[in-house]
């Protein structure tokens, strides 16, 4: 079977990506072109699994290449997207082309290839701050950042499809992912740089919000899982874990592991606006559980100590002296 995968040169696609091959599928990939013809974190597989896979080098905000992309392909997992919170604060207009737009791309395209099967990927953001928990598929939606308002649009289009066209469209919506390869501006690896680099004070935002935190290789797993299963069709399906920590909590852990002693210091252009900030995420996992075969298999404590160990031996990849957003 030939799949599909938009943003497989990014965090979570590139490890798709490898399980994906792992899986046996005969996997193409979607990466932003750019003339450094980089591949992003495809780059740094080993060759042998490198060769197997097939470029295509596009922009999702280009209906042509995406149409193009999408040709002889039976499963479309659709990833690309831009993610960073506080970078959609000052150029939303990027993430109504990226994630809106995109999206209508690859809908329209599955639509006229009579594609099998689409997963577009949704995030927890849409929830906004908990209104209870765990949060389940049926919480209302809160736009509370621009990012989080085009992901809400891009989920609701998908959701169009399916009903007026029957494309066989799935929601997947994973919880705050972490692990090897993800962007320096997200928390734990915010955390880890500054820890690693033998600073006295680490810089974060606000401490009280809390998570439920995927590791990364249990969210390519629960991709796969939701394709593989009829049942998942027209459907909106949480990956999360159904535990959550605080940020202030997991960033003393982080410390004890790595560097005991080092003190944290509020940055204030870290904080998001008052009523941006998500308060709350803890996410129920009982449906991914119940029509599909996926169960996390990594334990907190697994995760952090694999992603503490990938940015120990890649910190000449990142900036750990600048505030990434």
């Amino acid at each position: 079977m030939k799949v599909l995968v938009t943003g497989a040169d990014g965090f979570i696609g590139s490890h798709l990506t490898e399980r994906l091959l792992e899986e046996g599928y005969d996997v193409k990939a979607f990466t932003f072109y750019n003339s450094f013809n980089s591949w992003g974190w495809l780059d740094s597989l080993p060759e042998k699994k490198l060769n197997e896979i097939e470029i295509f080098s596009g922009d999702i905000r280009d209906p042509n290449g995406v149409f193009e992309a999408m040709k002889g392909v039976d499963k479309v997992f659709h990833l690309a997207a831009l993610i960073a919170i506080p970078f959609s604060y000052h150029s939303p207009d990027s993430y109504v082309d990226t994630n809106i737009k995109g999206t209508l791309n690859v809908l329209q395209a599955a639509r006229k290839l009579n594609t099998s099967r689409i997963l577009i990927t949704s995030t927890s953001e849409v929830y906004g701050t908990a209104q209870y928990v765990p949060i389940d598929e049926k919480h209302p939606y809160q736009g509370q950042s621009p990012y989080s308002a085009t992901k809400i649009g891009a989920d609701r289009l998908a959701e169009s499809f399916y009903r007026s066209f029957n494309l066989p469209v799935s929601i997947v919506r994973p919880f705050n992912t972490y692990g090897p390869r993800q962007s320096a501006r997200a928390v734990i690896p915010t955390i880890i740089l500054q820890l690693l680099s033998g600073k006295d004070r680490i810089k974060l935002g606000s401490l009280t919000p809390t998570r439920d935190f995927n590791y990364v290789k249990d969210t390519a797993n629960g991709f796969i899982e939701i394709a593989k299963s009829e049942k998942t069709i027209g459907e909106e399906i949480n990956i999360a874990t159904q535990d959550e920590i605080s940020i202030g909590r997991l960033a003393e852990e982080l410390i004890s592991q790595i560097n005991p002693g080092v003190k944290i210091i509020c940055d204030e252009q870290r904080l998001r606006p008052e009523k941006s900030e998500v308060n709350r995420l803890l996410g129920s996992n009982e449906k991914i559980k119940n029509i599909t075969g996926w169960e996390p298999k990594y334990t907190f404590e697994q995760g952090l100590a694999e992603t503490i160990e990938f940015f120990r031996n890649n910190l000449d990849r990142y900036k750990s002296d600048i505030y990434n957003i």
